[in-house]
């Protein structure tokens, strides 16, 4: 199965190979800020498993919590964020859900976990069956 998606202006399209390994919400400062909102939802993919297939996404590195670098992938024309690298995690790329192709609904009611709890807007709730994780351990 491949999944693709894209920007919003269509000019950086992207997909991966197979299932998920995960599907998460991240609650930290750094995601809110990226994309003006509470959280981004969000599927870890296999970094070999996840190519751009056009355009060339801009990027921006952001120092996480352990000292490494997360690196943002976004529209350079639109502005959409795209997905993100997080050094600590070199295997993975998490894909922002909201930007695949028929939407992230069709991901269906499968948050696996919410990360950055201590940073979740408290008009918020925990999802129904994903684990909670204080921070990214």
């Amino acid at each position: 199965m491949v999944t693709n998606g894209s920007c919003l202006c269509g000019k950086i399209r992207y997909q991966y190979a197979g299932e998920p390994l995960v599907t998460a919400l991240c609650h930290c400062v750094d995601c809110q800020k990226w994309t003006g909102s509470a959280f981004t939802s969000n599927v870890m993919v296999s970094r070999k498993d996840f190519k751009v297939v056009e355009g060339t996404p801009k990027s921006y590195d952001a120092i996480g919590d352990s000292g490494k670098i997360n690196k943002h992938f976004f529209c350079g024309d639109c502005g959409s964020s795209l997905f993100t690298e997080l050094e600590i995690m070199p295997e993975s790329t998490y894909v922002k859900a909201g930007g695949l192709d028929g939407g992230a609904s069709k991901l269906g009611n499968k948050v696996a976990v919410e990360l950055y709890t201590k940073d979740r807007m408290p008009y918020l709730k925990p999802a129904d069956g994903a684990q909670q994780l204080h921070a990214l351990n």
